[in-house]
């Protein structure tokens, strides 16, 4: 446990298999305290800075939700115009004072590579929320880890399975960090299905088959669903087109609803999301309609992600063997505890 104490978390290019168990056992153990079973305090008096120079609510919510779990504190700065650098400040002046302020922090950025920049000046450990279109590495982690769970739950494992991707990859860091972590496994099949303009980066594909995996690229969604157990969808990114209306191009191009879904995919195939999911009448890319559909994952998805951020902070805080010996009752009523 000790390689993550003091670590930044930047890239999915830092793990391998051993670490992410490591993630993944540490995130199993977080379950009682997410579901208000118990709870630990073993972040008392530390302080996290959430910057979130991005839109985002599932991320910046369950960032900051993970730290409070775990007996902390939060500062949070949301939105640029609201800090120093719509004045003009660098990112790595920012770090260096904020940093002096903080035990650990977590930031989006709307540009590639940007946290790793405000990393270099900071005094404490930095976790990557997100920047721009490069990468997502918690949503990856939290990603895998449901595949592996949902796949566990139906008799198999991640190595041999096939997993279809469908929407806008090449916007979607999701997808792209994802695939990286799904290089380290075997045997693996993906199906990239998108408009031939949000394809999948060059580079990703390239990464994919040197890990001696099975690539299929297409622009059709129906008849290319039939032998997926993994079913990933993502929405068309319009924060990172040039115009609304190049957006609006490609928006509805790939839904998924209740009909559709019988008609092509396996009665298991697990269906996911990163969310949010577009559910405006153009776009409806994951109908309503598959709500109570059991292999609809997505809610389970966000779940598991407060647990792999709970996960990465008693990690790089050096905490995670600590939790236990700060744990204490719950007294209040949690509907949570009676699942």
């Amino acid at each position: 446990m000790n390689q993550f104490q003091g670590s930044h978390i930047l890239s999915v290019n830092q793990l391998n298999l051993d670490s992410i168990q490591t993630i993944f056992d540490v995130a199993q153990k977080m379950t009682p305290y997410a579901l208000r079973e118990k709870r630990t305090r073993v972040l008392d008096g530390a302080i996290l800075g959430n910057l979130f120079f991005e839109p985002s609510t599932r991320t910046r919510v369950s960032f900051s939700c993970a730290f409070d779990l775990l007996g902390g504190r939060v500062s949070e700065t949301v939105g640029m115009a609201n800090s120093s650098l719509s004045k003009g400040e660098s990112l790595y002046d920012t770090a260096r004072v904020l940093s002096s302020y903080s035990d650990v922090i977590a930031m989006r950025h709307p540009q590639s590579h940007s946290v790793a920049e405000f990393a270099q000046g900071s005094r404490v450990p930095v976790i990557n929320g997100g920047d721009g279109a490069n990468e997502h590495p918690t949503q990856a982690l939290l990603d895998l880890f449901t595949i592996q769970k949902e796949l566990n739950s139906n008799g198999m494992t991640i190595n041999g399975m096939h997993i279809a991707m469908v929407g806008d990859l090449k916007y979607g860091r999701t997808v792209h960090s994802l695939s990286r972590l799904l290089c380290m496994y075997k045997n693996i099949t993906f199906t990239l299905i998108s408009p031939k303009e949000l394809a999948m980066p060059d580079y990703v594909i390239t990464d994919i088959e040197n890990a001696g995996h099975r690539v299929t690229i297409t622009d059709q969604l129906e008849g290319n669903l039939h032998q997926a157990d993994i079913l990933y969808l993502t929405r068309i990114q319009e924060e990172r087109f040039p115009s609304q209306d190049e957006a609006d191009k490609y928006r509805g191009k790939f839904r998924l609803n209740s009909a559709i879904y019988t008609k092509n995919c396996k009665s298991n195939t697990v269906i996911m999301h990163p969310l949010p999911r577009d559910s405006r009448s153009q776009a409806n890319e994951l109908d309503n309609d598959l709500n109570n559909n059991p292999s609809l994952a997505i809610f389970r998805q966000a779940d598991n992600g407060l647990l792999i951020r709970m996960a990465l902070f008693a990690l790089t805080l050096g905490v995670a063997d600590q939790l236990e010996q700060y744990e204490c009752p719950v007294n209040w009523f949690s509907s949570k505890a009676e699942r």
